[in-house]
């Protein structure tokens, strides 16, 4: 049975065009307030690729009537926490949890930093180098750590806006300038381009009334960046060059680990539903024919819980990766072998009934516990709101997983994971170390 989303929803419109989502939850006197712009790496110019993730960065830095680093001082001191902001490929979000006392405090902080900067050469050559201390941290002294940066240009060629991961470029950053990464804020950082979320123990109207009233003094931009949903938004026909594999030597990695890479519909697609169920069956707990094949039985590859996703990018195109590590003394073209074993076999013939049955159980466990956290549904609630036009179709959202059959499986492994659209990425060893 689909586990429908239980709790209300009120949704609103400024006059400047931001909108504003709340959901009341009185379970404790605390409130998740979030702040979704809808950029992304995606939206990084040609030759500033990390523009939106330096400025997700900058944000905290001082913004009309805030000094540096006060932002998230002056939450602490009244019981925040949470405090915080992530760059994808499709969105920015900035995120805390307060006490609804210190709700007009969050909003306020907000909408100072929406309508405008403290921006100078001094904070911005700073956070530059944050950037890159904390690209070397996460990702370059991290085994498979760069794996997107190889592996996305590989499912997404040429100029298309998913090739490159969110992180950035450090080179670029060091060649930008300060007054073109402000004539982006200035483009995607407005009114019109944004989605408030509050979700706790509030009243609806309080919130629009406190929006209304911190946030209607910025303007809406003069030209809004234009947008199609993702339902409008024509799903990319372009095919892959056929099957393709890269070698990569990783110096931080022990042993091989294998990428296997689709290019699939983007989320909030018939396909893309089916996808996920199909990603849950293949990879996500001990029940799935991964584990139980590669893992128990073959012992081809190192245990993980979760081997297979579909990604939610939503614009045009989106992601079916697998990812595993060989079993100690197994050579990587035979788990590679069997890996693709399995994904052919999902076209071949039908899942059975229990598989399905299983995948759905477990997706739905972990929507229900993405749900839980105040944090969280704030932020699952701005994602419909700015992908699909409005919060209340997360409704939707389990009812679509529930209708997946096992012939839409077959379907889709047909048509999206054929060979002729697979990559394939192998990160080894240095051979020399």
């Amino acid at each position: 049975m689909a586990q429908a989303f239980g709790w209300q929803i009120a949704e609103h419109r400024l006059d400047n065009g931001l909108r504003v989502t709340v959901s009341r939850d009185a379970r404790g006197p605390v409130a998740a307030v979030n702040l979704w712009y809808d950029v992304g790496s995606r939206d990084d110019p040609a030759d500033g690729h990390g523009f939106a993730h330096l400025l997700e960065h900058l944000m905290f830095e001082g913004s009309a009537q805030v000094g540096r680093g006060q932002h998230s001082a002056m939450l602490a001191a009244v019981g925040g926490a949470e405090v915080n902001a992530t760059t994808s490929m499709d969105r920015t979000n900035y995120f805390q949890t307060v006490p609804t006392s210190a709700l007009d405090l969050a909003l306020w902080l907000e909408a100072d930093r929406m309508g405008g900067l403290a921006l100078s050469p001094e904070v911005f050559d700073n956070q530059r180098a944050v950037v890159r201390n904390e690209r070397a941290q996460q990702y370059e002294s991290q085994p498979y750590g760069l794996w997107l940066e190889f592996g996305l240009p590989l499912v997404f060629p040429g100029d298309h806006p998913y090739r490159r991961p969110s992180m950035g470029s450090p080179d670029q950053l060091d060649r930008a300038g300060l007054a073109a990464l402000d004539a982006f804020r200035r483009t995607h950082y407005s009114p019109g381009n944004a989605v408030l979320t509050v979700v706790g123990d509030v009243e609806p109207e309080a919130v629009f009334d406190a929006a209304d009233r911190y946030f209607s003094g910025i303007p809406a931009a003069e030209r809004e960046v234009e947008r199609e949903l993702p339902g409008h938004v024509p799903v990319e026909s372009r095919p892959l060059p056929g099957r393709s594999v890269r070698m990569v030597v990783d110096r931080k990695a022990s042993a091989e680990r294998v990428f296997v890479m689709h290019r699939i519909p983007p989320a909030h697609t018939a396909d893309h539903d089916a996808l996920t169920v199909l990603a849950a069956v293949l990879g996500r707990g001990r029940g799935s024919r991964f584990h139980r094949e590669l893992m128990a039985n073959q012992e081809l590859a190192r245990a993980e819980e979760k081997t297979a996703f579909a990604w939610e990018l939503a614009r045009g195109s989106s992601l079916f990766a697998t990812g595993m590590t060989v079993h100690r003394g197994v050579p990587v073209a035979e788990l590679l072998a069997a890996q693709e074993v399995l994904l052919d076999e999902l076209a071949a013939t039908a899942v059975r009934d229990e598989e399905l049955e299983r995948a759905k159980a477990v997706l739905a466990a972990g929507w229900l516990r993405s749900l839980t956290p105040f944090g969280a549904r704030a932020d699952l609630l701005a994602r419909y709101a700015v992908q699909l036009g409005e919060a209340a179709a997360i409704r939707e959202r389990q009812a679509r997983i529930a209708a997946v059959s096992a012939a839409d499986l077959q379907r889709v492994a047909v048509r999206h994971l054929r060979p002729e659209n697979r990559v394939v990425l192998i990160l080894r060893p240095d051979p020399g170390a």
